[in-house]
């Protein structure tokens, strides 16, 4: 084994072997042993996780230290397996699966028409990126669909808060140069409901790109077997695409019901105003929040998405 370390990023996940990034190479690694003793509430290792290797002299790597994250978008462990036996776990053993470290940039994709916007499901996602502290910009496809108006509306609540949004068009390639540009910086996710056309988008912005994941999806749907596996996808002129199954399957998973308004920009300052200090939000008198909505200063469609996520209601309706 070689003496020299090399820092590198983990670009792609299979079986227990790791492609990581390096100025020398693309290089397949595993992980050191003692790593694995040193279990954590979430994955050891994930796409975008920075890493230190060491070179063997077959050509491969060896990982040898994690970098801290500085975020993690995560979904729940697939529990089926030996899940007779989860039901007696404590709580604290179900871990989340990471699907990407230290991301930059979350791109959230919703369509201004066909299907119509889904915002109950852009609320989840936004408390999802909230809670992992992940950065976020609104990305509105189709707009050549609609009036401006219409989708300035739509949009008015999330401004306010401070989220950023892009207005694009697949179709007409309108906002597609800023939407690339800013592809460009770092590691970025790019997902949404299926119907909003990121296939498209994708391909309209690295047709090459878009044209692998167009075919792939296709082929799930039409039922072949499929077989994909997690990766960060280099983008023309810099960054990083994250490309992982079951990424839209990303939810609301270890999230107790009385932590939901720290995850919601509007509510989470008035908590404190509210007359109890366990104040759910819902029904209590004296509530800051409950004032605020009926004052307008809080959207009531972004309360009722509170009221339903507070009251467990997490699916995707």
């Amino acid at each position: 084994m070689s003496d020299e370390m090399l820092r590198g990023l983990v670009i792609r996940a299979q079986s227990g072997f790791f492609t990581v990034h390096t100025p020398q190479d693309d290089i397949v690694c595993q992980v050191r042993g003692r790593l694995k003793q040193t279990r954590q509430a979430t994955d050891l290792l994930a796409l975008g996780d920075t890493v230190h290797i060491s070179l063997l002299p077959n050509g491969t790597g060896m990982i040898e230290k994690i970098d801290p994250r500085r975020n993690a978008l995560t979904r729940k462990a697939n529990t089926d397996r030996g899940a007779r036996n989860q039901r007696y776990q404590p709580r604290t053993t179900v871990q989340g699966q990471v699907l990407v470290a230290n991301i930059d940039r979350a791109f959230f994709v919703l369509a201004c028409a066909n299907p119509a916007p889904h915002l109950r499901f852009l609320d989840r996602l936004l408390v999802i990126a909230e809670r992992d502290q992940i950065p976020v910009t609104i990305c509105l496809n189709k707009v050549d669909l609609v009036e401006r108006e219409q989708v300035e509306q739509w949009m008015k609540p999330y401004k306010k808060i401070g989220y950023d949004y892009l207005l694009v068009s697949a179709k007409n390639g309108e906002g597609v140069e800023i939407l690339r540009q800013a592809l460009h910086q770092g590691i970025s996710v790019f997902t949404g409901p299926s119907g909003v056309g990121k296939s498209s988008l994708l391909n309209a912005l690295f047709p090459e790109l878009g044209l692998a994941v167009s075919a792939v999806s296709s082929a799930t749907t039409k039922g072949r077997h499929t077989t994909v596996y997690p990766e960060l996808i280099p983008l023309p002129g810099g960054g990083w695409l994250a490309d992982t199954p079951g990424i839209r399957t990303i939810g609301l998973h270890d999230i107790e019901p009385y932590e939901v308004d720290a995850y919601f920009r509007e509510i989470a300052p008035l908590v404190a105003d509210c007359e109890f200090s366990d104040c759910t939000h819902l029904k209590e008198s004296g509530c800051a929040v409950k004032k605020s909505v009926e004052y307008g200063m809080i959207d009531i469609n972004r309360y009722e998405s509170y009221c339903r996520i507070r009251n467990g209601e997490l699916d995707n309706n």
